[in-house]
């Protein structure tokens, strides 16, 4: 091997571990049947690929060979336990460990993440407990123990829920997943505006929802994902930069992707059924249409997100509203509803909305104010390529 190999192996594993790490959990969830034993025995198992694969090689499988790894690792240390208990009771509330299984069908692992995020969006959990731990078992965000302790005390089953019982979880599952392809598609902090795997993810798991139920609002919210998935390509430049949707080489675009959401789209729309989401693809699908920003029908924009405040009024969709009032009205007329937002203290700690209000002042030439709103949003992100873009628009103010 080249004297690098090791160092480009130790890559590969944590390229690995980004893309792949949720859905070995999710399996390995379902062949051990405990959330804790499963996330112990992944790390153990990446640990030994870390070890192993500098002196073998990667294999030609790495996804089957970290879980079956990890599985053997789980049942030695389930078996450990049961010889030091003198018995065999821990083994025994773990069949399915004891199954001599080396292959894993690949539609199998794919189900098992949607079968844990249903595991953890039971109704006997609280809310808040739902969304973090799906979360941090999807994408690596916080844990929260708690909720994993009740599914493991309350003996929640780990599968996809009756048609009878899938309401009342739809709600909660829809949520988690528009949060795993937000963190995909604008992340929070890091050297990059996205995270592909996570929106890949997220529309994977919608396409999957939308087999089980085809809803109209799983339908929307997959609509809404590809349709703003479909600009990824044109929102930063070669070197990582930042571009602005006014600024977007929409020849780049992905069409198939916009031609599937508005197909999604339509048919959440005929069902008269509707909520938040298909709303908001409604709007993502004006943007996909348009040949440019001033092309866009803004006033369309704007009536659908005042439809949409009627059944979902939020302070972030009221600073959206805000940026297409300005794109009809002017920008004097946006910072109006941008400073009230602001001086109701919600968004007060929100980068976009102090970005957004910098901008309209920038095109109002109100230099002094707009530089400060800038400072304000750049003290407030912790994602590179914003902080980059902000400090350009700093440096342009000087």
């Amino acid at each position: 091997m080249a004297q690098d190999a090791p160092e480009e192996i130790g890559r590969t594993i944590e390229t690995l571990y980004r893309s792949e790490s949720g859905r070995i959990l999710a399996t390995l969830t379902r062949l051990l049947g405990d959330l804790d034993i499963a996330e112990e025995a992944m790390h153990e198992a990446f640990a030994a690929a870390l070890s192993t694969w500098p002196q073998t090689g990667i294999p030609q499988s790495p996804r089957p060979w970290l879980i079956s790894t990890a599985r053997f690792k789980a049942i030695d240390g389930i078996r450990r336990r049961a010889r030091f208990d003198d018995t065999q009771k821990d083994l025994e509330l773990y069949p399915d460990a004891r199954i001599n299984e080396t292959s894993y069908d690949d539609d199998e692992i794919e189900d098992d993440r949607l079968r844990l995020i249903f595991t953890c969006c039971h109704p006997s959990l609280p809310p808040e407990a739902r969304v973090a731990l799906t979360l941090r078992e999807v994408c690596g965000l916080a844990t929260e123990e708690r909720a994993k302790a009740k599914i493991r005390d309350a003996q929640i089953p780990y599968q996809v829920p009756s048609p009878q019982e899938l309401p009342e979880r739809l709600d909660a599952v829809l949520q988690v997943i528009y949060l795993v392809f937000n963190e995909g598609y604008s992340a929070a902090a890091g050297a990059e505006v996205t995270r592909a795997e996570l929106t890949a993810e997220a529309i994977r798991l919608g396409r999957l929802l939308a087999e089980l139920q085809p809803d109209p609002e799983v339908l929307g919210l997959l609509s809404l994902m590809l349709l703003q998935e479909s600009r990824r390509a044109a929102r930063t430049s070669p070197t990582g930069d930042l571009i602005l949707l006014e600024n977007q080489d929409r020849s780049l675009w992905n069409r198939n992707q916009i031609a599937e959401g508005l197909a999604l789209l339509q048919k959440s729309l005929s069902t008269h059924r509707f909520g938040s989401y298909t709303l908001q693809a409604a709007i993502a699908a004006v943007h996909a249409q348009a040949e440019s920003v001033a092309a866009t029908n803004w006033h369309q924009i704007v009536t659908l997100y005042d439809r949409l405040l009627q059944i979902q009024p939020s302070p972030v969709i009221r600073l959206n509203r805000a940026v297409a009032i300005a794109m009809c009205d002017g920008p004097a007329a946006g910072l109006t509803h941008i400073d009230a937002l602001l001086e109701h203290g919600e968004l007060a700690n929100y980068y976009l909305a102090h970005s957004v209000r910098a901008d309209m002042y920038r095109r109002l030439g109100r230099t002094s104010e707009a530089r400060a709103s800038y400072e304000k949003a750049l003290a407030l992100t912790q994602q590179e390529p914003e902080r980059q873009f902000l400090q350009e628009r700093i440096r342009q103010l000087k």
